[in-house]
């Protein structure tokens, strides 16, 4: 299998061309055009530099993990193996996942009356034995990407100088963050077209892709 379907959406959801759900597709074709061509920046780009595609695969994996998303989180880790990392590092992410796993959105809103629905929750960072197999540069991606997964609210400049400590750029950083927000899109869209496949009502153009 190609690690770049065609349109990687409705590779994950599993749409047949020709049925009423590429027919629903179809009436938001720019969108649709748009998800792909972003699928392959990240994933596919024609310089990834020091960003890695398997640093990608990688944090795609983790991310989509932290979803709990098994089938998506799955996909990507079929595109890290194709990069042919050490053995290691696939059940390193595994568990980097079960250890992260929480649910959220925690954090702190600025002083005010939305302060009543501040919440504290688990503020992730990956383990000693998992840093060492992953390496420094990303074991600070995830602990990264959890942040923005769990705590959108609470980045903070400090966070960003701890991607720098281990070695990222500020481009690098730029193409982390975007990777992640669009792994929660992505995501969004799948587990949004999945509910419409299989609902007895018939489809409507008004779908999740439209929207996000």
């Amino acid at each position: 299998m190609s690690h770049h379907p065609t349109d990687v959406i409705d590779h994950l959801v599993g749409t047949q061309t020709g049925s009423p759900l590429d027919q629903v597709r179809q009436h938001r074709q720019q969108a649709r055009i748009n998800a792909q061509q972003s699928y392959l920046a990240l994933f596919a780009p024609a310089t990834p530099g020091r960003f890695s595609l398997a640093d990608r695969f990688a944090l795609a994996a983790f991310v989509a993990g932290l979803h709990r998303q098994p089938a998506i989180a799955d996909f990507y880790a079929a595109g890290l193996a194709g990069q042919q990392p050490a053995t290691a590092v696939a059940p390193a992410i595994s568990q980097a996942v079960t250890q992260g796993l929480t649910e959220g959105p925690y954090g702190e809103f600025p002083a005010g009356p939305l302060s009543s629905e501040d919440q504290d929750g688990l503020v992730y960072t990956v383990a000693d034995e998992l840093r060492t197999t992953l390496g420094k540069p990303l074991a600070a991606a995830f602990d990264h990407a959890h942040m923005l997964v769990f705590h959108p609210r609470d980045a903070r400049p400090a966070h960003l100088q701890a991607l720098l400590d281990a070695g990222w750029s500020t481009t690098e950083i730029v193409t982390l963050s975007q990777l992640v927000a669009f792994l929660a899109f992505q995501i969004r869209v799948v587990v949004g077209l999945r509910a419409l496949a299989a609902s007895p009502a018939p489809a409507s153009s008004n779908t999740t892709e439209a929207n996000a």
